[in-house]
């Protein structure tokens, strides 16, 4: 049997463990070896599986195990438009740290979305204060708490001591990019903006 370039490819790919070429086209961004993107791809299946069970939003929604999260988040702000009788390009998400795990979340909010499965890179969160902190020594991608997010009108934005803290589905950035959440911060934005700050879905 005539072995061909992408036979050769793949073959190489698998054992440098390595996502092949042909997978990541059709697949979502990620930094993951072989291994651990395999394993990933089940945990997000499962995710799916268990959420299609009933169709009931779950208490708090892995925000990084969706292949297109933008979607849903748009989908937050669709649903309190059409109830609110609101146009779409007026409303803005309020994003709400909590103090809690997924784990403490037992039902969904009314309104919105909980989400969790964010890391922060380059800051940290401050449960006690609930605002960013300076990281921590030898703890690059501190876990976030789960995350409240909520639709509002943009006039009730309050940009008061936020920083406006982009999202990524990877440390590769860039191409990457899902959201801004903002986050409440007692430095300066400027700061955080200097030390790149960001919020990622995948580390």
């Amino acid at each position: 049997m005539t072995i061909t370039p992408d036979m050769e490819d793949l073959g190489n790919a698998l054992f440098l463990d390595q996502v092949p070429p042909q997978w990541a086209k059709r697949a979502y961004p990620s930094t993951f070896g072989l291994g651990s993107w395999y394993a990933d791809l089940l945990l997000r299946s499962r995710e799916l599986e268990t959420w299609t069970l009933d169709f009931f939003l779950p208490p708090a929604v892995w925000l990084g195990g969706f292949f297109n999260p933008q979607s849903f988040l748009t989908a937050i702000m669709q649903s309190t438009a059409r109830k609110q009788e609101l146009p779409l390009d007026k409303m803005c998400l309020q994003c709400e740290v909590t103090k809690k795990t997924r784990e403490e979340y037992v039902t969904a909010p009314r309104e919105g979305a909980c989400v969790h499965g964010l890391f922060m890179e380059g800051a940290r969160w401050d449960i006690n204060t609930g605002s960013m902190a300076e990281s921590k020594l030898k703890d690059l991608y501190p876990p976030m708490p789960v995350i409240y997010l909520k639709a509002i009108t943009q006039d009730k934005a309050d940009s008061r001591n936020m920083y406006e803290c982009p999202v990524y589905k990877t440390r590769m950035r860039g191409p990457t990019y899902v959201w801004t959440f903002n986050l409440r911060t007692r430095d300066k934005p400027t700061k955080w903006v200097l030390g790149g700050v960001a919020l990622l879905l995948q580390v």
